[in-house]
């Protein structure tokens, strides 16, 4: 349970007031970023389609402004250690990519400004920012900490269950399951025959396992990583029941599926293979274009299914922050670029182009949900979603490391699930001790 989830965030960004609003006329991005023309700021960017959106939108932002973006691009599994090193040196990154789970220590360890910084000078700020157009949900997950605001969301997630209507319609089904007992019990036996399969879980041995697979059971059944004392959660009824489940819907998968990133889990419902799959959102694209899936004409969307505890969607995503370690003209720069790409007036083309944005605004506007079939379910899991998905504290990093570890060999059977639980979360405490939440060196809550 994540206690640094602050109401308070919520308050100050509401109550952010942008000097010069009053001045919205005489203010243009090419105006504020001509002291910082011929800028260069370096960010990390993924390979997925949302980072390909912000990408191809770019040239216009460069064009504008004279300022150069220098995209480097990493897999996921290798972001947060490049930026890490990064920073540690004192190099050269301008913004952080920020996962919402990495808020803390990005925050903690000085890395990061507050846009508060920023917001404060009118000369680098757009009147039209309108902090409160983001889903105030996505915004204090992915972007703040301690009643602080740093980073803009960028690249978002929410969990959604795709699914095969057409393979659905052969079985018998007219809809697809409202519950995950539904799932397992009724769709699983009746759709996995002749080598197709009713589901498939994205379970690798990275932060996939942590927030794709072994949370995506928890919270459903009523379940958590830890209690209000920041003790584990993971022997409690609620939790070992969802751990139990998913052992139990495993027969309904591909086997080899610890072994399944994103790639092979969305590969294998585009071929048709599987029926049903949990996804984020920014997988909208990639399964909708006749170029890289082939079920485009049977693909259908909803929430993901409820458990014992209710809907409890999985929630993902990133946000971007100006670097302490970048110069003055550096975090001017970086400050403009993230305002833009992250703005309303740009979150349709971002929408089109394949990104997630996450400005209520975009989503609406007439026609928006009819023509992007995601989008009741994404903006139903952002209004009822759980901030503390994964725990948002500064050690995650290494808290998600045992997940991977110990989820894994539960999965594969290399232990019980109870005993999987316990060794997973005798360790995490011992994390969690070392860094002071039990002695009083680090309050659970403030």
């Amino acid at each position: 349970m994540d206690f640094r989830y602050q109401a308070s965030a919520l308050a100050l960004v509401s109550g952010l007031t942008l000097a010069g609003a009053a001045g919205a006329q005489e203010w243009s991005l090419e105006e504020a970023a001509k002291p910082y023309a011929g800028t260069t700021v370096d960010v990390v960017f993924l390979l997925r389609p949302g980072y390909e959106a912000a990408e191809a939108m770019l040239p216009e932002f460069e064009e504008k402004t004279g300022i150069k973006v220098n995209i480097i691009k990493q897999p996921y599994e290798n972001s947060l250690g490049e930026q890490v090193r990064d920073f540690v040196a004192d190099g050269d990154l301008d913004i952080a990519l920020i996962d919402l789970v990495w808020i803390g220590n990005f925050a903690e360890n000085g890395w990061i400004e507050p846009i508060s910084k920023f917001t404060s000078n009118p000369d680098l700020t757009d009147p039209d920012l309108d902090i409160d157009d983001f889903f105030p949900l996505v915004l204090n997950a992915f972007g703040g900490w301690n009643g602080e605001i740093y980073g803009l969301p960028f690249d978002n997630y929410s969990g959604l269950l795709f699914y095969n209507k057409c393979m659905l319609d052969d079985a018998g089904f007219d809809g697809p399951p409202q519950t995950w007992d539904e799932l397992k019990d009724v769709y699983g036996p009746a759709l996995t025959k002749d080598g197709k399969y009713a589901f498939a879980l994205q379970s690798k041995r990275n932060e996939t396992q942590s927030a794709d697979s072994f949370a995506r059971v928890l919270w459903p059944f009523g379940g958590s990583f830890l209690d209000e004392n920041f003790r584990s959660n993971l022997l409690s009824d609620e939790s070992l029941a969802g751990l139990n489940f998913r052992q139990d819907l495993m027969q309904y998968m591909p086997e080899g599926i610890v072994a399944y990133d994103h790639a092979e889990t969305v590969n294998a419902f585009a071929q048709g293979d599987v029926a049903m799959i949990t996804e984020w959102s920014a997988f909208y694209s990639t399964l909708t274009n006749p170029e890289t899936s082939q079920v485009t004409d049977c693909l259908a969307i909803s929430p993901e299914p409820k458990g014992p505890a209710g809907r409890k969607p999985a929630l993902g995503g990133f946000s971007l922050a100006v670097a302490s370690q970048a110069d003055e003209d550096e975090q001017a720069a970086a400050w403009l670029f993230i305002q833009w790409v992250t703005s309303k007036a740009n979150a349709m083309e971002y929408l089109e182009r394949g990104g997630v944005p996450a400005r209520q605004s975009v989503y609406q506007e007439a026609g928006v949900a009819e023509k992007f079939s995601f989008v009741p379910s994404l903006v139903e899991s952002w209004q009822e979603g759980v901030p503390e998905f994964r725990p948002r504290f500064a050690e995650w990093p290494e808290v998600t490391e045992i997940v991977q570890e110990w989820g894994t060999k539960i999965m594969l059977g290399d232990v019980t699930v109870e005993d999987g639980a316990k060794e997973l979360g005798d360790r995490m405490e011992a994390v969690l001790e070392k860094a002071g939440y039990y002695d009083g060196r680090k309050p659970l809550a403030q």
